[in-house]
């Protein structure tokens, strides 16, 4: 089994300059920091003897036979985007709820990417993973969203991440004492 926990951001500065519309014409910049609440993801092959091939536990449970019969747009599409093959069960649980403003559905598809590479064996860097996840919600499932809950999600910390109009980012963390940190609840 894997668990992952990813966390959630607060955006300081720069909000809109991170949609794909704007920094790829004009670039962009955002101030966010991650804080201590968190998306929590356990991932592990599930055995062959239930009626259902994948069970899906969040806000609902899903028990499905196959990926197309899967309702969660992100956990669908990671499906098909990663070839999931094997029968999975995977749930989900947050410190805070869905919609809150923190970012917590691309916490949601960070935090899977994660764990399904994970479970495979491998290793993705916080650039991957931040790039996948802006893939998978800007590409493959189609939403319009921006990207810096991805990378925030990805790197954890405070950041300023910058958007180049060529479509790649950078990222630099803001350096500040441990105790300001701890009063911000930066993680």
């Amino acid at each position: 089994m894997i668990i992952s926990q990813t966390p959630f951001r607060i955006s300081f500065f720069g909000g809109g300059t991170d949609y794909p519309t704007w920094y790829r014409e004009h670039g962009g910049s955002v101030l966010s920091t991650t804080i201590n609440k968190f998306g929590y993801i356990t991932c592990r092959h599930l055995p062959p003897f239930f009626e259902h091939k994948h069970r899906l536990v969040y806000s609902q449970i899903e028990n499905v036979t196959d990926i197309a019969s899967i309702n969660h747009p992100a956990v669908r599409a990671i499906f098909r985007f990663m070839e999931i093959n094997d029968g999975l069960e995977i749930h989900y649980d947050g410190d805070l709820p869905a919609r809150s403003g923190i970012g917590s559905s691309s916490s949601f598809t960070v935090g899977l990417l994660n764990t399904l590479f994970a479970l495979r064996g491998q290793i993705k860097s916080k650039m991957e993973l931040a790039e996948l996840a802006i893939h998978v919600e800007q590409e493959v499932i189609k939403e319009t969203v921006g990207s810096q809950d991805q990378v925030a999600a990805a790197f954890g910390g405070i950041n300023r991440v910058d958007f180049h109009t060529s479509g790649k980012f950078s990222v630099t963390p803001v350096i500040m004492p441990p105790n300001v940190r701890r009063t911000l609840m930066i993680t």
